[in-house]
């Protein structure tokens, strides 16, 4: 396992997000999943988030990321939903047919720490969504 540090801590903490479609909307496609990404990657900066798999269905996401000990999660998961909603639609209009209100993303969502699960295990499983 590789570890990673800062200036006080020696750290590997590693999770599994699912974040679903409000109502399950059918509106997720590659272009879309691919600038979910980059808003991800982006606003995670700010939080010393870093993306190691990302992958979709058409009514949800699925990303294994890592994180610091400080990274204050659900304050950046909101704020990741909050701006993605509110681009997504901006940038994809066709949205607003099956999204009439302003929040793209359900309320909830999952968060689960990898475990004991080999990193490669939950990586193969997020690679493989949306195939039959």
């Amino acid at each position: 396992m590789k570890l990673y540090s800062n200036n006080h801590s020696v750290f590997a903490l590693h999770y599994h997000l699912i974040l679903v479609v409000k109502y399950r909307r059918k509106v997720i496609h590659d272009a879309i999943s691919e600038r979910l990404r980059e808003m991800f990657e982006y606003i995670g900066k700010e939080y010393k988030i870093t993306i190691e798999e990302w992958n979709h269905d058409i009514d949800h996401v699925h990303v294994l990321f890592r994180a610091e000990p400080k990274s204050e999660l659900t304050h950046f998961i909101n704020a990741y939903k909050s701006a993605s909603s509110r681009l997504i639609k901006k940038e994809f209009p066709e949205i607003r047919e099956k999204l009439w209100k302003e929040m793209f993303w359900t309320r909830s969502f999952c968060l689960l720490t990898t475990g004991d699960a080999p990193l490669e295990t939950i990586r193969k499983y997020i690679e493989h969504q949306g195939e039959e």
